[in-house]
């Protein structure tokens, strides 16, 4: 099982939003969609579950043009989020299932266990209006899982999630993948991508910049971030040209090695300044891969 977006064009007027894009996603991955704000991500994702049509190429799964799968099949948390705020929790849920083809009977069973499942039960007579932002994030998302799609499109679906909450989401999305289901999420916190997403795709300006397993792109990227913890004179790497601090904190530094800086020269400067603790040539995150590749933080 595959899905399979290519050379997909979409243009709105004289601005080309996105561009030529070709990319793949393994049927029962998780899969992290990233690019800057205004890269095109929203689009891409409303392309490729026919919200919205190409100007250009196709989308298909299995070899099906998606257009021709039922509504049932996905489920989309866009990242403007659209809840009716007179409606209840539980009214809501029901109606949500309805609509993605849960008989009645069904959808009342599902919304009870999701509910149950995020910690919502207190709250399922509640209005929407009523709930914090949190806990309408949790509700919609609720919606899209509702009624067991093969494939979850989420965009930024941490957002307005507490640490709790963020981790349990987590957790859920976890059991999604081990059931089998395909993810597809966007977030501009680059570490929860790293944290659970097997492989990427990261565009900008609409165009394709990486796409591949997350593990094969960190080693071709090779071991050119240094981790240092010293005790001593920490600013000894301003006389070595070609290092660039990344990041202080209170246990180490990371530095970027630039071309033809020996790491055993750092060592032994790093031995004259003070006492090493920790030397360590690390792959590069994530967040640091985004940044390079596209000259903008996350």
């Amino acid at each position: 099982m595959s899905l399979i977006a290519a050379e997909i064009t979409k243009r709105f007027r004289d601005v080309t939003a996105v561009d030529n894009l070709t990319f793949s996603v393994q049927g029962g991955s998780l899969f992290g969609f990233l690019g800057p704000n205004g890269a095109g991500k929203t689009t891409t994702m409303r392309v490729v579950l026919g919200i919205i049509r190409p100007d250009e190429g196709q989308v298909t799964w299995n070899g099906t043009p998606f257009r021709r799968l039922g509504r049932g099949f996905f489920g989309y948390l866009p990242e403007e989020r659209g809840l009716y705020p007179k409606m209840r929790v539980a009214e809501h849920l029901e109606f949500l299932g309805r609509i993605h083809g849960l008989d009645k009977r069904k959808a009342q069973i599902e919304t009870e266990r999701w509910i149950d499942r995020f910690d919502l039960g207190e709250l399922r007579h509640k209005r929407i209006e009523e709930l914090s932002k949190g806990n309408q994030q949790k509700v919609q998302t609720i919606g899209t899982m509702l009624h067991d799609p093969e494939l979850l499109v989420l965009d930024e679906p941490f957002s307005g999630l507490d640490p709790v909450n963020t981790a349990l989401l987590k957790e859920v999305l976890l059991e999604s993948h081990k059931r089998g289901k395909t993810i597809i999420f966007s977030s501009h916190r680059m570490d929860q991508v790293e944290e659970i997403c097997e492989d990427i795709v990261l565009i900008d300006r609409g165009r394709l910049v990486l796409h591949g397993n997350l593990r094969q792109i960190k080693r071709s990227m090779g071991r050119q971030i240094l981790r240092i913890s010293l005790e001593g004179n920490e600013d000894f790497w301003y006389k070595i040209p070609g290092m660039e601090l990344l990041t202080s904190r209170a246990d180490f530094q990371e530095f970027r090695l630039g071309e033809g800086v020996d790491p055993n020269y750092v060592l032994r400067e790093a031995m004259q300044a003070g006492q090493v603790l920790r030397f360590e040539l690390v792959e590069p995150s994530l967040d640091q891969i985004f940044v390079e590749k596209v000259g903008v933080g996350a």
